[in-house]
């Protein structure tokens, strides 16, 4: 069954009144597996559309296999014209991306031809219980990308040496990713050095590496729509004892979160039993969450995370990335993506993490 199809048996349930519009990029993209930064996807019991303009529709009519391709010049005719083909007089709207002004919009136009908007979480929901969970087929396709992370990883290794700047090291790590495969980086690429280190989301600039410093590099890979994150920490020359217990203290905070993940846990316990780690010798300095889900967004659902009540089940793609971060000295963090399994969960990320001293 397709995601299209699944969408319409979950929401619609039948109910050929009742139609689903879905307009955000990324969940066009899921759903048709048709990148475009404009457009929309109707989809009703009898049928799906995927509506795209005049700098779309040709390329989209020779890729999109699961709904019919409708090249169209206003938008709102063509709807009105679908609506009424299908007798819909109901149509769900995705409220978590709408602004206040497309809503107005939308509900004065389709009022206009006799149909009446849906702005319920229905359809939100729906395709969040959709994407939450992925497919074998999504799952092979996050480790495609992973592989492309972890070739860059090694790569990246020997360009680390004195002297090197942050942004030098993160233009390499996408250069090689776009080279090989890669139709993007899955996100602004995080490369720090030394005091930089703290910074957990720190953006590479012009700081140049220095012996005794750690590195930290959260990188991934979007590859045929889905992204990938990993993060690594090494260091040049030598570490100091803190140091050295910072990083055992983030990898055993590691270790234990991932062997705890399985099926039927609320995520708050997975995260807890890294904080609780990390809190003993290093209280306030994890000020993240532990994880969060990796699919068509980088950040998806579920997360790791203090609160979440969320039920892990099979499928569910998550990242597990404790860190320490030190003000004005220094940070760790590692990161894996893990799958969730009945009895534990399959890891995707195969770097080392033992402690690199280049």
């Amino acid at each position: 069954m397709t995601h299209v199809e699944r969408l319409a048996q979950k929401l619609l349930k039948g109910d050929s009144s009742c139609a689903a519009l879905v307009f955000s990029e990324r969940n066009r993209r899921y759903l048709s597996g048709f990148p475009a930064t404009d457009g929309a996807l109707l989809v009703t019991t009898e049928g799906s559309y995927l509506l795209m303009d005049f700098r779309y529709a040709e390329a989209a009519s020779y890729a999109v296999k699961d709904c019919q391709v409708v090249e169209f010049a206003n938008l709102y005719q063509k709807l009105e014209e679908l609506l009424k083909k299908h007798g819909v007089c109901r149509v769900y709207l995705e409220t978590q991306m709408l602004s206040v002004a497309q809503a107005q919009l939308f509900g004065e136009k389709f009022r206009a031809f006799g149909v009446e908007i849906d702005l319920s979480p229905a359809l939100d929901d729906a395709l969040m219980a959709l994407r939450i969970i992925k497919t074998p087929e999504e799952i092979q396709k996050i480790k495609d990308a992973q592989a492309i992370t972890e070739a860059a990883f090694d790569h990246i290794l020997p360009f680390i040496k004195e002297g090197v700047t942050e942004k030098e090291l993160s233009l390499e790590i996408e250069f090689f990713m776009r080279s090989h495969g890669a139709e993007n980086v899955a996100f602004d690429l995080i490369v720090v050095t030394g005091k930089n280190g703290s910074l957990c989301h720190g953006v590479p600039g012009d700081t140049r590496v220095q012996k005794g410093d750690f590195i930290t590099m959260d990188t991934g890979a979007l590859l045929d729509g889905y992204h990938s994150d990993m993060t690594r920490t090494v260091a040049l020359g030598q570490v100091s004892a803190e140091q050295k217990k910072v990083y055992d203290t983030v990898l055993q905070a590691q270790l234990a979160a991932i062997d705890a993940v399985r099926a039927g846990v609320p995520c708050w316990t997975i995260d807890k039993v890294a904080r609780d780690i990390i809190e003993k010798d290093y209280p306030g300095r994890f000020g993240h969450s532990l994880g969060h889900g990796v699919g068509v967004e980088i950040h998806e659902w579920p997360r790791f995370a203090k609160g979440s009540e969320t039920i892990t089940e099979p499928g569910m793609v998550v990242t597990v990335e404790p860190g320490i971060y030190l003000a004005g000295q220094f940070g760790v963090r590692i990161e894996d993506m893990v799958v969730v399994t009945e009895n534990g969960c399959e890891n995707l990320t195969s770097c080392k993490k033992d402690l690199i001293i280049l």
